[in-house]
């Protein structure tokens, strides 16, 4: 029996930059996305439950704590990537509608041919900013709404501002979850304003990250919940401990005294996330 072709890299201009998809040596059906050199999404075809970024298994504990175990979701995606999270929700809760904005439509059209999504799995993939579809979305028509929006490597200023947030609490349901995936460092300026921010729509709230970034020791990525509803603290938790990088989750009198003095953000005055210090995503 002849053995497979090796995968090959494929490089491609995009429209915020070039594109590599990178096959992984130790997993046949598995790839790294990066952008301009910085990593953006792993995927592998074979499991997609599997994620492979430490910020990518958070999400995916606050999506499994979301409903009951396998419950079907509607759930909106702001930032496409690799689609690794909407792989993961339909292999881990099928059924589920998923719809997917990505304002890089080559980014989009690339992963697609190469890495085509589940057959069957109910995922409208739409080449939009994540602004414009999050406003245009139907009121109270989504369970979860999950923000990875990266332009380069900083989250856009248009996607941190209290209109964004009352744009996202008006697409959801009573009881439905806002999940982010933010960057910050030490004295955490941007993501201080953001939890001000937040607080503002949201009665409850908690963060996922390394104690390393919440210490301000470096420069890392930070998931924030939001809701109407109290999340699963408990339950966060003791999943984050768990992982091969154990995270914290830090909620209540630990998000009031980290916002503090900080106020909320609003378009006028909003501004991208900082850029990450050379070195700190990119691979070589």
């Amino acid at each position: 029996m002849e053995r497979a072709p090796e995968p090959i890299p494929v490089t491609r201009t995009v429209e915020y930059g070039v594109a590599k998809l990178l096959p992984d040596v130790d997993r046949p059906r598995a790839w790294l996305l990066t952008v301009d050199g910085a990593p953006q999404s792993y995927v592998d075809l074979d499991a997609p439950t599997h994620l492979e970024f430490e910020y990518a298994r958070r999400i995916g504990h606050v999506l499994d704590e979301a409903a009951e175990p396998g419950l079907p979701l509607d759930v909106l995606h702001l930032g496409g990537g690799a689609l690794t999270l909407p792989r993961y929700l339909a292999a881990t809760r099928p059924g589920s509608r998923q719809t997917v904005v990505d304002a890089d439509g080559a980014l989009l059209e690339l992963v697609r041919s190469h890495l085509p999504l589940p057959e069957g799995a109910d995922i409208a993939v739409h080449a939009r900013d994540a602004r414009e579809a999050l406003e245009a979305a139907p009121e109270a028509g989504a369970d979860i709404l999950v923000a990875d929006v990266f332009g380069g490597s900083r989250v856009p200023a248009h996607l941190t501002s209290l209109e964004y947030a009352r744009a996202a609490a008006r697409a959801l349901r009573p009881r439905g979850i806002y999940i982010a995936n933010l960057a910050d460092s030490a004295p955490f300026t941007f993501l201080r304003g953001q939890l001000a921010t937040f607080a503002e729509v949201f009665p409850h709230m908690c963060l996922i990250a390394e104690p390393s970034v919440l210490r301000g020791r470096r420069f890392g990525n930070v998931v924030l919940v939001a809701s109407r509803a109290v999340p699963p603290v408990g339950r966060l938790a003791r999943r984050a401990a768990a992982d091969a990088f154990p995270a914290r989750v830090e909620h209540g009198a630990a998000l009031r005294r980290l916002i503090a003095d900080a106020a909320p953000v609003r378009d006028a005055q909003a501004v991208p996330s900082p850029r990450p210090p050379e070195g700190s995503f990119s691979i070589g």
